[in-house]
């Protein structure tokens, strides 16, 4: 079987070696079809991702069909396409217990914690799998990164009364912008690319955006929510910089919402934190709920997924174009793998 292995830092390798998944009770053997590929494939790849070991096989946005699966209660059979939930938990523990399964004390993040999908198949608990014989193959790999927005929103609980601001237009910052949009928010997007600005605006539907390195940006921010401040501020730019400097734009009473995730360590004015009662969250993964919330958005063709996918290639091809994806110039939003 065919894959590839990220062994090192900066360095993948193309094995047509790799063990074929043995069919187990509780699972499926799924042909991977498309691979996202997200900031952490790419943190990885540069030796910048907590929680990660090498060598180790990336991907974790991923849709597929069933290749092969005993008779089950779940209803699933060879040939259904899916889309893959990556968060192995071990539903025993504290979160677990309470139903935050996407901050499970022994998470097992595919292509994280353990292999992941950067192969032609791969054994998946039944219980991680979600039917999408109604999407696309290219819609069903990407219910994995806007179900982390769709859940950042719902933790949140953002309402139609709210102003938003989100920070960073990336595609989990674009998927934080749409489904707050679509929760009837009024929504803000904060970059420092104006050409990334321009797509939030097309694509996520913003109302307003803001370029980070004005030097009037907490003014003019001001001058847009009359004083107030928006009442919710997501980062999801995972740059330790900017998550400081949110702190700034939140209302008194509001909230602040980390969606991106940096290897170190966050300081803040505790006096500033105090005097606003502001409340500060962590936002995880996403659960199978929020998995479900995007594909019943997606149904109502919410969406253009083909907009949201700016790049693509083939699996043979990837180990060359993907430094060409890391660049700037290359101005990728979402790149996907297609089997």
């Amino acid at each position: 079987m065919k894959g590839i292995i990220c062994e090192e830092i900066e360095s993948f390798l193309m094995s047509e070696m790799l063990p074929e998944p043995v069919l187990t009770t509780g699972h499926a053997i799924v042909g991977i079809r498309r691979i996202g590929i997200c900031g952490t494939d790419y943190h990885a790849y540069k030796g910048n991702q907590p929680f990660f070991q090498y060598p180790r096989i990336l991907g974790h946005e991923l849709s597929g069909v069933i290749e092969s699966i005993a008779a089950n209660e779940e209803g699933f059979a060879v040939g259904d396409q899916v889309s893959v939930i990556p968060y192995m938990h071990c539903g025993d523990c504290v979160a677990c217990r309470r139903g935050k399964t996407n901050c499970c004390t022994d998470m097992k993040v595919l292509g994280v914690h353990i292999d992941g999908g950067m192969r032609e198949r791969i054994s998946v608990p039944l219980s991680h799998l979600i039917k999408t014989n109604g999407l696309t193959l290219d819609e069903a790999a990407m219910v994995e990164p806007l179900a982390i927005g769709a859940h950042a929103v719902r933790r949140a609980e953002i309402s139609a009364t709210d102003t938003v601001l989100v920070i960073g237009s990336g595609p989990i910052g674009l998927g934080v912008m749409a489904f707050a949009k679509y929760a009837g928010a009024r929504v803000i997007a904060m970059d420092i690319n104006e050409e990334r600005l321009a797509f939030c605006r097309s694509w996520a539907k913003v109302d307003q955006t803001l370029n980070a390195l004005d030097s009037d940006a907490r003014e003019r921010l001001s001058a847009m929510t009359n004083g107030d401040f928006p009442v919710a501020v997501f980062d999801a730019t995972g740059n330790p910089a900017s998550m400081m400097k949110a702190f700034d734009f939140v209302a008194h009473g509001g909230k602040l919402i980390y969606v991106g995730l940096f290897k170190g360590d966050i300081a803040f004015s505790d006096p500033e934190f105090h005097k606003r009662e502001l409340t500060l969250m962590g936002s995880r993964n996403a659960t199978i709920s929020d998995f479900y919330h995007v594909l019943d958005v997606i149904g109502e063709y919410r969406f253009d997924i083909n907009q949201y996918i700016t790049h693509r290639c083939s699996f043979d091809g990837m180990i060359d174009v993907f430094e060409d994806w890391l660049k700037p110039e290359s101005k990728v939003i979402k790149a996907i793998v297609e089997l």
